[in-house]
């Protein structure tokens, strides 16, 4: 059974199934060498990516996760300001890489890690390979992780396989359909619900303080992206819009203007924009959508009459069970169903939480969620150069808009309707599915392809 903290991580942009999933998988291999009984023979260690994280992982600074996360760097302390330059210095000819941060191994970035563009391993197309060799070139460790969105990673032999051991909560739910059951049955909200099932593995306070932590770390990264000026790496000459934009909202406001609807909008790209400049975000259930359920939790604090602590921790426990619902039942990867996967999930999870912190019930709940994603469905990952700034920055602040809306319309009306949630999340499956291998983050096709490279 998955917990909220399972959707919601603390960690570095730019992309959760690029960034924080290849770096927690450098680091579990790491970490696995130093047990190794063989440790003292290492001589060499090697890093191959496929498919997507080959494609678009320069775009996503991959190679610079894996690099700091062989040294035993972690997403959620690490300092986001050292991870490029680190890489760097390990990209140079004669470097030494310090394996697991204690034991130094001879390093040649250019040649110890490599990109294979075309090719795609069979399970996911986010893979990569991992080995180590004594001098004579024997092969000591060689390991296959996939990262599989939102910054989980699974080993070769754990493909397909369920989750970790973890106690069984009183409140297990497969689908929706199960979820919606033990709330009718119990008399509960889908908040009160998940943080029954969070209280079988840690107490109430520490459930709390985790979740406000995460609602700050967001904050901090709303108010962040609002100051932060400048343009954002990758060469295309990205400018940050979050700060002029704030300044113009502001400034109509105090002219008298009342029609100016864009403060989620800023909200989510300013967060967005901080994950793409590779600063401090919240996992939220992926990198490529951060921007979306801290814009709508913003937005609740700023805005609803009666925003407090309680609401924001009931509003992200909501969330995390629809997220919960997508991850179990079909993907939140865009590298395997596209940015549905991606935006329209947390504009899914954004919506469930608004609405029942707005009052609604549980039916309209249900419906705000399913709203969000059938107009999500089909949407294609096609990032610009493999960067999170074309179209992602802009894509996070309509899908936080919409999330509000959504939530509102589910509110006035009676929450019956006719396609469930569980269908949505089936059809946004079997639409992924579908969609052709250049629309799944891999800057093949698409706007990807319609605006090219630039001249650097």
């Amino acid at each position: 059974m998955l917990s909220v903290f399972d959707m919601f991580k603390i960690g570095i942009g730019p992309s959760s199934s690029h960034t924080v999933g290849p770096m927690v998988a450098a680091k579990r291999f790491a970490d696995a060498l130093l047990a190794h009984p063989d440790r003292a023979r290492i001589a060499h260690v090697t890093v191959d990516l496929y498919g997507s994280l080959a494609l678009t992982g320069k775009g996503h600074g991959t190679v610079e996760a894996i690099l700091n996360g062989l040294e035993g760097k972690v997403p959620k302390t690490v300092d986001p300001s050292t991870v490029v330059p680190r890489a760097q210095a390990l990209m140079q000819d004669g470097a030494t890489l310090l394996l697991g941060g204690e034991q130094p191994v001879p390093f040649h970035g250019r040649r110890d890690v490599v990109l294979h563009m075309h090719e795609f391993l069979p399970k996911h197309a986010n893979g990569m390979r991992c080995r180590a060799r004594d001098g004579e070139g024997r092969v000591i460790t060689d390991e296959t992780y996939y990262s599989v969105g939102g910054g989980f990673i699974v080993s070769d032999a754990e493909f397909g396989l369920a989750a970790g051991e973890r106690a069984v909560p009183p409140y297990p739910f497969a689908n929706a359909q199960e979820l919606m059951a033990h709330c009718e049955r119990e008399g509960k909200t889908i908040a009160q619900i998940v943080m029954t099932n969070e209280l079988t593995w840690q107490d109430e306070a520490a459930v709390r303080a985790g979740l406000l932590e995460i609602a700050a770390v967001m904050k901090s990264c709303v108010e962040s992206g609002c100051r932060h000026e400048g343009d954002l790496p990758g060469g295309y000459g990205v400018k940050r819009r979050a700060p002029a934009i704030f300044r113009r909202i502001v400034s109509l406001q105090l002219a008298g203007r009342t029609d100016v609807m864009l403060w989620p909008m800023l909200y989510a790209i300013a967060v967005s924009e901080e994950n793409a400049a590779g600063g401090r975000i919240v996992t939220a259930p992926t990198n490529g959508a951060a921007g979306i359920i801290p814009s709508v939790l913003q937005y609740y604090r700023n805005f609803h009459p009666q925003a407090n602590d309680q609401g924001i921790v009931d509003f992200l426990l909501t969330a995390a069970a629809v997220g919960m619902l997508y991850k179990m039942n079909a993907s939140i990867s865009g590298a395997e169903v596209g940015c549905q996967g991606e935006v329209g999930v947390a504009c899914s999870m954004a919506a469930a939480g608004y609405c029942a912190v707005s009052g609604g019930n549980l039916a309209q709940v249900e419906n705000a969620a399913e709203i969000a994603m059938e107009h999500h469905l089909g949407l294609t990952c096609d990032p610009v150069g493999g960067l999170v700034q074309i179209p992602c920055v802009e894509r996070n602040g309509v899908a936080a808009e919409k999330a509000i809306k959504c939530a509102q319309l589910a509110i006035i009306e009676d929450g019956r309707h006719k396609i469930s949630l569980d269908q949505v999340i089936d059809t946004m499956y079997r639409t992924g599915m579908d969609m052709q291998n250049k629309y799944k983050e891999t800057s093949l096709g698409g706007l990807a392809l319609t605006v090219g490279i630039p001249a650097c």
